[in-house]
């Protein structure tokens, strides 16, 4: 089943994650809120386990162009995709995160204009809605 998702940040005038389409392996499009968040966090795991490169291997894909560096500074973030994390990813922990912090309430879920309150509440995919991310940040300070 194919999904849009974006991803935004409280604050920011542009999304993180832009409308990018995801396919997911799901039998039936009602699904609940957890087993969305968990389909979502395996799909980003499959693709991290593929996208990652022995230390041997030298990354072409890459290399900087005459244009590229211009673009990243106006962006504000210069790298290169180079993956320097070569530890092998546990997915029932990246799911147990993701489901904590959906609990803790550092993002909130949305799926057209329906926020997603609870982990069983349930959600219909075939209305084929566009599915938001909204992380939350929290402000830090104090008056003394």
């Amino acid at each position: 089943m194919n999904i849009s998702i974006s991803v935004k940040q409280l604050g920011k005038k542009h999304p993180l994650l832009q409308e990018k389409n995801i396919a997911l392996a799901l039998e039936n499009p009602v699904i609940t809120t957890q087993k969305l968040i968990e389909s979502i966090v395996d799909h980003q795991v499959q693709l991290f386990r593929s996208a990652s490169f022995e230390f041997e291997d030298e990354d072409k894909i890459h290399l900087p162009k005459e244009h590229y560096l211009p673009i990243l500074t106006d962006t504000g973030k210069v790298g290169f995709g180079a993956l320097y994390n070569h530890n092998e990813v546990d997915l029932a922990k990246a799911q147990e995160n993701a489901i904590q912090a959906f609990e803790d309430g550092m993002y909130a879920v949305f799926y057209g204009d329906d926020q997603l309150e609870t982990l069983t509440e349930q959600i219909d995919l075939s209305q084929n809605k566009n599915l938001i991310f909204i992380r939350l940040t929290f402000l830090a300070g104090s008056y003394w």
